[in-house]
């Protein structure tokens, strides 16, 4: 006997889910704002722990956000290192640049109902 089911992916994402979703992404750059240096990682981790459980796409995306602004967060680290050899003051600004496009883009494409898988990320939240 063969069960059929239909996979937890395969949902479509609803207008809130889309939105939370959204959120997760964008929340990176508004709690970098709010709270340079952990911010970026607060606001993600605190709107995918209340959000996950009620739509699959926001778990998806959530932890997408989440693992992008973690290794956001190191290579920020990393560039302030190599200021002392004077090669981080040319990589911050096409850090800076990188981040805010990424996340405008992941931010829209969330808000779209399409999964964006963020360049340059390790995935520490599977």
């Amino acid at each position: 006997m063969q069960i059929e089911h239909t996979p937890i992916e395969n949902q479509a994402p609803d207008q809130n889910a889309r939105r939370w979703a959204a959120l997760c992404h964008i929340g990176g750059l508004l709690g970098l704002l709010a709270l340079p240096s952990i911010g970026n990682i607060l606001v993600p981790l605190v709107l995918w722990l209340i959000k996950k459980e009620s739509h699959p796409f926001i778990d998806q995306e959530g932890k997408k956000a989440l693992n992008f602004q973690i290794c956001t967060t190191i290579y920020t680290w990393i560039t302030g290192l190599l200021c002392f050899v004077l090669i981080g003051f040319v990589i911050a600004p096409v850090l800076a640049i990188f981040v805010l496009v990424v996340c405008i883009i992941a931010t829209v494409k969330a808000a779209d109902g399409v999964g964006y898988k963020y360049p340059l990320t390790i995935r520490f939240i599977k």
